[in-house]
């Protein structure tokens, strides 16, 4: 039986007609090739695609033939298409982000981020990782519906409901009057001690996710005072990686303070989200541990300028964005130089989505070179969703995501936020 956000998307007559052709076969040449295995940038490339996936990769431009639509990108840059490892892609804070859940139903929600879908697409990025959402089951339908062809997006992987300790940063019940507040459990995604820990763990697979999401030490957005203490015990991190892994399911976190993130560093998580006061021990552990860094500096920029906005935020969130936005980026600077792996984020959904390229020049302006913030985005995100055999760089079997922008994005990164050309899964949806 279909739930009613999916019956909302059929009745809207969204089924587009790119997406319900098949996908036709291209010969696409390359003027610049962003090689993000061998990391260097090949001059005169065709790629040629059957379907959703890419038959061919070769040097020189060769004729498209019969049967074989040419896409002449001479001019532009090619490269994978693009990844962003941390969005919220049915919401989008406002002055308003924390009234409007008493008064916007599941499907309000659903209509609202078919928008956000087709922004983030259009900017390049054919997939995305959900780390969260305030509707329940929104972004499991939104999956659904892109994968079905009912809305325009890109490829979602969805943590579902993010896992918080009580009163932590994602227990969606914080700020309430206490009668309102009650004590949500596991299925909501609030859990205390091993045993429940490993039922929210469950019960995230039980409903579909890609990822599990925890939010291990205090947040910026959430109506809770601490912004960075630790909020999850050692054995509580344990249950979930250990069920996790059981369920070959990833675990990333949300962590600003220091000693949060060792704890869930050496609970043998995936990979840390934002990481705002990563200290030297921190960042030894997560070398020796291999565990990957997503910085998020778009996010922390964003918050750092809305907290001058009076009235913007409410004064105990303001507070914690003057304190951790302006601090990510220089934690970004010195975790690439310290030689800490990492890979693109953005918290899109905290700023506009459609705005994610702007991430490349925050990584650029702190010392990352163009390509390497590429690769982040392509190579190393492919590999912290474990898809790498399909998505990230673009070779023979791949599945063709590839974007394009006209000129040299390694001698003007600006040009990563004017993407000129976008395919996904073979099907072109966007070609200026």
């Amino acid at each position: 039986m279909k739930t009613g956000v999916q019956q909302a998307l059929a009745a809207a007559g969204l089924l587009f007609a790119a997406a319900t052709a098949q996908a036709t076969g291209y010969v696409i040449h390359a003027g610049r090739f962003v090689d993000v295995d061998a990391g260097e940038i090949r001059e005169q490339v065709t790629i040629v695609t059957d379907g959703n996936r890419i038959s061919d990769v070769r040097p020189g431009f060769v004729p498209a033939g019969s049967g074989r639509e040419l896409l002449d990108l001479s001019r532009h840059t090619v490269m994978p298409g693009l990844i962003d490892l941390h969005v919220h892609i049915a919401d989008e804070f406002s002055p308003k982000f924390h009234s409007e859940y008493f008064f916007m139903e599941q499907a309000d929600y659903a209509y609202r981020a078919i928008a956000f879908a087709e922004a983030t697409l259009r900017a390049g990025f054919t997939s995305v990782r959900n780390l969260g959402e305030k509707e329940r089951g929104v972004t499991y339908a939104m999956r659904r519906a892109v994968e079905s062809g009912y809305i325009k997006g890109p490829r979602i992987f969805t943590a579902g409901q993010g896992l918080a300790t009580t009163g932590g940063h994602s227990d969606p019940t914080n700020g309430l009057r206490h009668e309102y507040m009650g004590d949500p459990g596991p299925e909501l995604g609030v859990l205390n001690g091993a045993d429940a820990a490993r039922k929210a763990v469950r019960q995230r697979y039980k409903e579909g996710a890609d990822v599990i999401k925890l939010t291990v030490t205090g947040g910026v957005l959430s109506l809770a005072k601490s912004g960075d203490n630790p909020q999850f015990t050692a054995d509580e991190l344990a249950a979930v990686v250990d069920t996790a892994r059981d369920y070959n399911l990833p675990v990333t976190v949300h962590a600003h303070g220091a000693e949060g993130m060792k704890r869930a560093v050496r609970a043998g998580v995936d990979s840390i989200e934002h990481g705002t006061f990563m200290d030297e021990e921190t960042r030894q552990l997560m070398k020796e541990h291999g565990t990957w860094y997503v910085p998020t500096i778009s996010a922390g920029r964003w918050i750092a300028e809305k907290s001058k906005e009076p009235g913007y935020f409410p004064e105990i969130i303001r507070a914690k964005a003057a304190a951790v936005g302006p601090q990510v980026q220089q934690t970004f600077a010195i975790a690439w130089k310290d030689g800490v792996k990492i890979a693109f984020g953005t918290d899109a959904g905290v700023f506009p989505h459609g705005r994610n390229a702007l991430e490349f020049g925050y990584m650029v302006e702190a010392g990352m070179p163009p390509l390497e913030a590429i690769r982040a985005a392509t190579l190393n995100a492919a590999r912290v969703l474990r898809r790498e055999i399909d998505l990230g760089s673009l070779g023979t079997g791949k599945l063709a995501d590839i974007v394009a922008v006209r000129g040299d994005p390694m001698k003007d990164i600006d040009l990563m936020n004017h993407v000129a050309f976008v395919m996904k899964d073979g099907v072109v949806y966007k070609n200026e």
